[in-house]
């Protein structure tokens, strides 16, 4: 069968080499993809904002499944495009998105159905953000309302600054109209948890979780990220409480959806604080995260194919995936400068030397090649990613890989799993 991705992250990546392993796939196309991914799958131009444009590229090459990488497609519609026509592809419509495209949205649900998050104020302006802000103890957690690229939610240490990055975001210079409405909410402490289910709109089964990192520097210092890291491995959740993640919050979520007329179909990403309270929902994400794919992926033993047209079907079910217990972990590597403004154009080095070492995967995130040669093309460039019997094998071999790779200005946080290992 062909199959298309779309998107052109690390995410992207490790969707397409671990599609690229079914014996069913007889061809692979990526659109817009990346140097490192047109190794592995047949790049094609498009433009992920346009529908127009998707569906002029999937009408041309008649794919008959597509499996949706990145959030902005799906927050235009293009699974509702796409089912129209009769195409199969993977994801939920437009309105199951607004789990991730409406931080206002998701909240609301959660309260309507009982699922355990963070107490919380909706603001259209400043004049409902003072008086919300007293309500609240510090420091203060405020979120854009739309899509933000992981850099809409600020964590105020106090209530002026959290008075401060609401203002900034209203006003459009922050993150545009993202900011249009802001979601203040109480600072959860705990362990954060990366807990993906598949969804066929009624059915949910789980993937194996994983931890992401999201602050740019060592010790979670710094601004927030797409992500820094990610690591996975087979008692990060034991099974009793992978159970109660399912039975008290994935079926829940889609169950509700499905009550409200927005069946779910799809990955759902429900981002977790392991509070003292118990589980509470951070976030949700309606698609694969990044970089939480890479280490997921690596630990994926079964055919991808066949998981995600089960989806499409109607057909989830509890065997779809088979695990390994071998733990995983991604580094990413990123541009000078970023989270914020960051030059590309810069030539990689030591790519060749890092995929000889056994038992890691390269995964570019923001690459071009030209001339046999790779450049930087994004903010976060690689997802070093490792796999081992043990976390502290797989965090020794994501490292010596990245010691073997070099470009100017790249940074990476040195503690990925850290915390894990110290436990």
């Amino acid at each position: 069968m062909k199959i298309l991705v779309l998107g052109g992250g690390g995410r992207e990546h490790a969707l397409v080499w671990k599609l690229r392993q079914s014996p069913r796939v007889s061809h692979l196309y990526c659109a817009p993809g990346n140097g490192g991914i047109a190794d592995e799958a047949e790049c094609l131009a498009v433009d992920l904002k346009s529908l127009e444009s998707l569906t002029a590229l999937a009408a041309r090459v008649k794919p008959d499944l597509t499996v949706v990488g990145p959030e902005l497609p799906l927050t235009l519609g293009v699974v509702d495009e796409f089912t129209r026509r009769g195409w199969p592809v993977f994801g939920p419509t437009k309105a199951a998105a607004q789990l991730e495209s409406s931080k206002s949205f998701a909240k609301e649900f959660l309260q309507r159905h009982h699922i355990p998050t963070a107490h919380y104020a909706i603001c259209d302006s400043m004049e409902q953000v003072r008086p919300a802000l007293g309500h609240f103890h510090t420091p203060v957690v405020v979120k854009a309302d739309g899509l933000a690229a992981g850099k809409g939610v600020v964590i105020a240490k106090s209530k002026e600054e959290a008075a401060g990055v609401a203002a900034e975001m209203l006003s459009g210079r922050m993150v545009g109209e993202s900011g249009a409405r802001v979601v203040l909410e109480e600072c959860l402490k705990g362990d954060e948890l990366s807990f993906l289910v598949l969804s066929d709109g009624e059915r949910v089964t789980p993937l194996v979780a994983a931890q992401d990192h999201k602050r740019v520097g060592d010790g979670d210092t710094g601004p927030n990220t797409g992500g820094m890291g990610a690591y996975s491995t087979a008692d990060i959740v034991d099974d009793t409480m992978r159970d109660w993640l399912v039975n008290h919050i994935a079926r829940p979520v889609v169950a509700g959806m499905k009550v409200e007329g927005a069946e779910f179909k799809g990955v759902l990403y429900c981002g977790l604080m392991m509070t003292a309270r118990g589980p509470m929902v951070l976030e949700f994400n309606t698609r694969f995260g990044d970089p939480e794919t890479q280490p997921i992926l690596m630990r994926l033993e079964s055919d991808l194919v066949d998981a995600l047209e089960a989806a499409v079907q109607g057909r989830v079910s509890e065997g779809d995936f088979r695990w390994s217990r071998d733990a995983s972990v991604c580094v990413v590597m990123a541009s000078g400068g970023y989270p914020g403004t960051f030059e590309a154009g810069k030539q990689i080095s030591g790519l060749e030397e890092a995929g000889k070492i056994e038992g890691v995967k390269v995964f570019h995130a923001g690459t071009s090649k030209r001339d046999r040669a790779y450049y930087t093309a994004g903010g976060r460039v690689l997802g070093v990613t490792a796999r081992a019997g043990q976390l502290d094998a797989a965090v020794s071999l994501a490292y010596e890989a990245c010691g073997k790779i070099g470009f100017h200005g790249m940074h990476y946080r040195r503690d990925i799993a850290a915390r894990a290992l110290t436990k």
